[in-house]
């Protein structure tokens, strides 16, 4: 229970965090963005951009507090089987990366987004996808 009330809790705050940058926010935004070695954004998301992510892991974040069982809820059985697994996913997934700009194995490291990439994002991404099978398992 005290995962998945973490795990909704860190999705929440980075729903924010876009919707945030929705509302013209420029806080993290540069630095979120993968660049080319010459500085050029490999991304330029516009605002609606950022609002369907934020709603995605808003979502994502409700979805972990009906997991933990706070929240009563009356959802099919299929939607929290197949989301338990579908979400730690998609974060495992972006850990790893793409392999040029994004994740533990790009080739662009040297960037601001590289670094950044390699000391937060990507751990961050790789801790939720790994407490997110934790919780699909314990449970």
């Amino acid at each position: 229970m005290i995962l998945s009330i973490l795990l909704s809790f860190v999705f929440i705050l980075l729903g924010l965090i876009h919707f945030n940058w929705v509302i013209g926010g420029k806080f993290g935004f540069i630095e979120s963005l993968p660049t080319k070695r010459n500085g050029e954004r490999v991304l330029n998301p516009k605002r609606i951009d950022s609002a369907i992510v934020g709603i995605v892991l808003i979502v994502f974040g409700l979805f972990y507090i009906f997991k933990s069982g706070l929240i009563a809820y009356h959802l099919p059985k299929w939607i929290m089987k197949y989301g338990s697994w579908l979400i730690p996913l998609i974060f495992i997934l972006r850990a790893v990366g793409e392999f040029k700009y994004i994740g533990f194995f790009k080739s662009v490291k040297k960037t601001k987004f590289g670094k950044l990439d390699t000391k937060l994002l990507s751990p961050l991404c790789l801790i939720i996808g790994v407490m997110g099978i934790i919780i699909q398992l314990i449970k």
